[in-house]
């Protein structure tokens, strides 16, 4: 038995807690931008994914027009920086609807890190961090899909493994799951994926070859 959730059926918004719950986890950009008046900002947005390779896009989606949008329209940068767990009080205090002039860095208590390719600063905090020019936006109603191509990854040296990746455990990134709930990295899998020529004795040991 399963119960059907309708998006066209409630009023406006009823159907985001739906997809909040079920689209889990989810990574979360830690978008920092500064404002032509030189505020900066930093928020988190939970709707967060890479959308390109070559070139390198990523892209988070702003739920209406808040600052980060605004910014960025303004002025064509920003950074996501990782959110890791270790702040996980400073990334859910940066999701408070400051006014437009207050510096969020300074208010949530996180430092705002100079950037080598853009004007909007980073996490100094952060593991890891991405710096982005503007390539597009699109508007679907009320949400604003924003790419941007990465210009520069910057990670810091405790996070990188012997192969020169980061690792997961000098990530600890944080991820948005439904209502108020937030998770961690919990237990780690590996798997290697298979050739087509390995498929027929896979699951068998039988090898038809």
């Amino acid at each position: 038995m399963r119960v059907s959730f309708d998006p066209q059926a409630g009023p406006p918004g009823a159907f985001y807690p739906v997809l909040t719950s079920l689209v889990v986890p989810r990574p979360i950009a830690w978008v920092g931008t500064l404002a032509p008046d030189g505020v900066a900002n930093v928020a988190p947005h939970s709707f967060f994914t890479v959308a390109g390779v070559v070139p390198p896009i990523v892209q988070f989606t702003s739920v209406g027009r808040k600052d980060s949008l605004a910014n960025i329209e303004a002025t064509g940068e920003f950074t996501i920086s990782v959110a890791p767990e270790w702040l996980f009080e400073q990334i859910n205090a940066s999701a408070t609807d400051f006014p437009h002039d207050v510096d969020e860095f300074a208010a949530v208590g996180i430092t705002a890190e100079a950037s080598e390719r853009v004007a909007a600063p980073r996490v100094a905090e952060s593991p890891a961090a991405f710096e982005c020019r503007l390539e597009d936006i699109k508007a679907f109603g009320q949400t604003y899909v924003v790419f941007g191509r990465v210009l520069l990854a910057v990670v810091s040296e405790e996070a990188l493994g012997p192969d020169g990746l980061a690792t997961i455990e000098g990530l600890r990134p944080l991820a948005r799951l439904g209502r108020n709930e937030w998770s961690t990295i919990g237990e780690l899998r590996e798997i290697t994926r298979i050739g087509y020529h390995e498929w027929p004795g896979h699951f068998s040991g039988a090898r038809t070859d």
